[in-house]
């Protein structure tokens, strides 16, 4: 890795107990998406992130500079500030990433460059950045499936001279293997997840409302420094639903004995990287056959799934080979191939590319180690309810090393 791409010890504080990960992993970092920009004819690459009260189109800012920001969310724009909530780096060859934002101040013990600017506009704030390195022709644009119409049509109309091409995935691509720093992080959050997860699904079984349950969880999250997107649960004849009520994700009802419920915990476990185990079980801890039956052909199926991963099998094989187990269940139905419709993901700083399912993927895609990844399924049956699994692993040299114990039945 060349060795001219260095932020600055003397501004940043590399002993910070806020960055994950020593500097020289974020240097690394950018060392391979100057390769990839490379490869793809780009001098220069604009990598767009909306954090601020959000999560999910986070991933590509936190995994380049560490940058989160703590407005509130994406406040109407005013005369005084527009675009907040959105940040973007620049990249080029060579060079440390330059981060424009919507904060005020940057916190050089959290961030992981030098270059920094706080911005009441970040988006005029780019336009001046591009313009004063003299940067025209052909530029990546990373984040156009979320960067807003109106903002980008106030970029476009403050660079002339570039040529904009969007490259949405040149950063998730560079994200996809795991650093082994990534994957002892991963293994932390699946730790910390697994003791929250299994605290949530023992609440539900015991009788507890699913806002107590979800309370069970999230304080083990929340003492172990963690987070969450979502804590999705449901029972009874909402089960085949992912949330009793789709505005928090769980509503204030308790089971009753015998109904089935389960529970999803998703999200930015851990200093940004993405798990979500999910599970279901029965209140009172005793199915009756049909809701054994379901349940636990569905655990059989993704356990058959994850025994044939490995490097180098192609991720639509595992899509087809999640078809035919389930059609041969007889829970194959519309349910399983609409709402969610595949069999598991890559896990990085949200569920990403490849998925498993033979729609969404193609035949050049496979599992690669240090890849991680989930199985997930759901399934229906009518005077039943719905069951769901999933589970997330790391793709090792010999298979698959599950990272979200929590116990596939509880019964």
């Amino acid at each position: 890795m060349g060795g001219a791409i260095k932020a600055s010890r003397e501004t940043l504080e590399p002993g910070s107990d806020f960055r994950p990960f020593p500097l020289e992993e974020y240097e690394a970092r950018w060392q391979r998406v100057h390769d990839a920009m490379a490869k793809k004819g780009y001098e220069t690459a604009v990598v767009w992130g909306k954090t601020s009260g959000v999560y999910e189109r986070a991933g590509d800012i936190i995994y380049l500079t560490n940058f989160f920001s703590t407005h509130s969310g994406q406040e109407p724009d005013t005369e005084l500030w527009n675009g907040r909530a959105y940040s973007a780096a620049i990249l080029q060859p060579g060079e440390v990433p330059e981060l424009v934002t919507d904060e005020a101040e940057a916190r050089f013990d959290i961030i992981a460059t030098d270059r920094f600017h706080g911005l009441y506009d970040p988006i005029k704030g780019v336009a001046n950045a591009l313009k004063a390195r003299g940067v025209k022709g052909r530029v990546a644009l990373v984040g156009s499936d979320f960067l807003p119409m109106k903002y980008w049509l106030q970029l476009e109309q403050q660079t002339p001279g570039i040529d904009w091409v969007p490259e949405d995935d040149l950063v998730r691509e560079v994200r996809l293997i795991k650093s082994p720093r990534e994957l002892d992080l991963f293994r932390e959050a699946g730790e910390l997840v697994t003791r929250a997860h299994t605290a949530l699904m023992e609440a539900l079984i015991a009788g507890k409302t699913e806002g107590e349950a979800a309370a069970a969880g999230g304080a083990i999250l929340l003492a172990g420094g963690g987070a969450w997107h979502r804590i999705a649960i449901s029972h009874g004849a909402l089960s085949e639903y992912l949330e009793s009520d789709p505005l928090t994700g769980f509503s204030t009802r308790a089971a009753a004995p015998g109904e089935i419920v389960h529970g999803f915990i998703y999200g930015p476990i851990l200093k940004g990287y993405w798990l979500d185990p999910g599970r279901t079980a029965v209140c009172g801890g005793a199915p009756n056959s049909d809701q054994k039956k379901l349940t636990e052909c569905l655990v059989d199926v993704m356990r058959r799934l994850m025994a044939e991963i490995r490097p180098g099998v192609k991720v639509k094989d595992i899509g087809l080979l999640g078809d035919k187990l389930s059609q041969e269940s007889g829970y194959f139905n519309e349910v399983l191939k609409t709402n969610w419709p595949y069999y598991g993901h890559s896990n990085g700083c949200m569920w990403e590319r490849p998925y498993i399912e033979p729609r969404l993927c193609t035949d050049d895609e496979v599992f690669q180690e240090n890849m991680v990844a989930s199985v997930e399924g759901f399934y229906t049956h009518e005077g039943v309810g719905t069951a769901v699994f999933e589970t997330n692993y790391i793709v090792t040299a010999g298979g698959v090393e599950e990272i979200t114990k929590v116990p596939h039945l509880f019964w």
